[in-house]
C-alpha cells in the first residue's frame, strides 16, 4: 500500500523537483477529476519529466466538482465568499493539520515565531460567515500567538483602535491583517503614526468601496498609518499555501509553493523568461494541496520574475472576481 505519510512529510521537506513529479503521479492514480482532465488532454504521464509539463487543472472545477485525492470523509471543508450571483469555490480538506502545518511554517518563513507577535484581525466580512480558510488561519495565528491582546475585531474601530496604541506604547510587534475595505474605513476613522504595527492587507472591497488598484490602496494606508511599506497576502480557498509581499506588491512563496506563467491565448504553454521576467496568466503548484490538486490554473493576471518573486497585476476578463481578489495595476 502506498505510504502517504511518507509524502506528506516530502511536501514540506523534500526537494521540490523530485517531489512535483511523485505528488503529480499520486494525484494521477488517486484523483478522478484530474485523471479525466489530463487524459481528455491526450497527455502521455510517462512523458512527464519537468513541473512545466504538467497539466494545470482549471480553477473553476472547484466550483462544479469534489476534487478530491483519494477517498475520505472531510474533516473540514472550506468555501470561498463569492456574492449571490456566484457559484462558490469548496475546497474538501482531508486533514487540517497539513493546512496548519503549511500556514505555520510559512509564516514562521517570512515573519519568524508566532509568539513574537500580537495578531489583530480585521476580517469583519470573512468573520460574518462560515467555513473561512483564512478566518481558520488567523484563528490559529491569534491562539498561537498567547498575547493576551490577540484577537478579531469586527466594527468597533474605536476599540482596535485603543488596543494599538497600547500595543505601539509597549513597542509590541504587532500585526494588523485585515480585508481591504476594512482597513480602509480603519484608516479614515482613526489614522495614527505607527512604528511597531505591520499593515497586512488581504484583498477584498466585496462591494463595499469603490475599487483600487493596490498602489492606491497602499498610498492610503500609507498616509494614514505612516510611510512603512504595507504588507500583503496572497491565498485562495484553493490553496493551502499563502505568499507574503513585504511591499511593493512583490510576493514570495514558501518552498512548496511555486507559481509559473501560462499564455493567456494558449492555456496549455508555459512562457519562458524573457528579459528576467514572464507576463502572462498565473498557475500555481502547491504542494499542500496534497489531497487536492497541487496543480492549479488560476484566472490571475501576473508577472514572474527570475527570482521566483511575483506581482498580481489584475484578472482575465470574464473570469469570476472571488471574495478575496484586489483589483491591480
Amino acid at each position: 500500500m502506498y505510504n502517504h505519510k511518507n509524502l506528506e512529510e516530502k511536501v514540506f521537506d523534500g526537494p521540490f523537483d523530485e517531489v512535483v513529479l511523485e505528488v503529480f503521479r499520486f494525484q494521477y492514480e488517486n484523483n478522478q477529476i484530474y485523471r479525466a482532465y489530463v487524459d481528455a488532454l491526450g497527455k502521455n504521464v510517462a512523458n512527464i519529466h519537468t513541473a512545466d509539463a504538467i497539466p494545470f487543472l482549471p480553477i473553476r472545477f472547484f466550483k462544479t466538482q469534489r476534487v478530491i485525492t483519494t477517498q475520505f470523509d472531510a474533516e473540514v471543508v472550506f468555501e470561498s465568499s463569492g456574492t449571490t450571483e456566484t457559484t462558490n469555490s469548496k475546497h474538501f480538506i482531508k486533514d487540517k493539520s497539513i493546512y496548519e502545518r503549511s500556514f505555520l511554517n510559512g509564516f514562521r518563513q517570512f515573519y519568524g515565531d508566532v509568539k513574537d507577535w500580537c495578531i489583530l484581525g480585521l476580517l469583519p466580512s470573512y468573520l460574518e460567515r462560515s467555513h473561512s480558510s483564512l478566518v481558520y488561519m488567523v484563528q490559529q495565528l491569534i491562539e498561537k500567538s498567547n498575547h493576551p491582546k490577540s484577537g478579531f475585531y469586527l466594527y468597533d474601530f474605536g476599540q482596535l483602535a485603543s488596543v494599538i496604541r497600547q500595543l505601539e506604547a509597549d513597542k509590541q510587534c504587532t500585526l494588523l491583517i485585515g480585508v481591504t475595505f476594512a482597513l480602509l474605513d480603519f484608516a479614515e476613522q482613526f489614522p495614527m503614526p505607527l512604528k511597531y504595527t505591520t499593515i497586512m492587507e488581504t484583498g477584498g472591497m466585496k462591494g463595499r468601496r469603490k475599487e483600487l488598484i493596490r498602489n492606491e490602496v497602499h498610498d492610503y494606508l500609507q498616509k494614514a498609518f505612516g510611510p512603512q511599506p504595507i504588507h500583503s497576502e496572497y491565498g485562495m480557498t484553493e490553496l493551502l499555501s499563502q505568499a507574503y509581499s513585504k511591499g511593493n506588491g512583490i510576493f514570495k512563496s514558501p518552498p512548496w509553493m511555486r507559481i509559473l506563467i501560462r499564455d493567456e491565448d494558449d492555456p496549455l504553454t508555459i512562457k519562458q523568461s524573457i528579459n528576467g521576467k514572464a507576463r502572462g496568466v498565473i498557475n500555481i503548484i502547491d504542494l499542500a494541496n496534497i489531497y487536492s490538486c497541487s496543480f492549479i490554473a488560476t484566472d490571475d493576471l501576473g508577472v514572474l520574475y527570475e527570482d521566483g518573486s511575483f506581482e498580481i497585476t489584475g484578472r482575465r476578463d470574464h473570469s469570476d472576481l472571488r471574495g478575496c481578489s484586489l483589483l491591480t495595476l
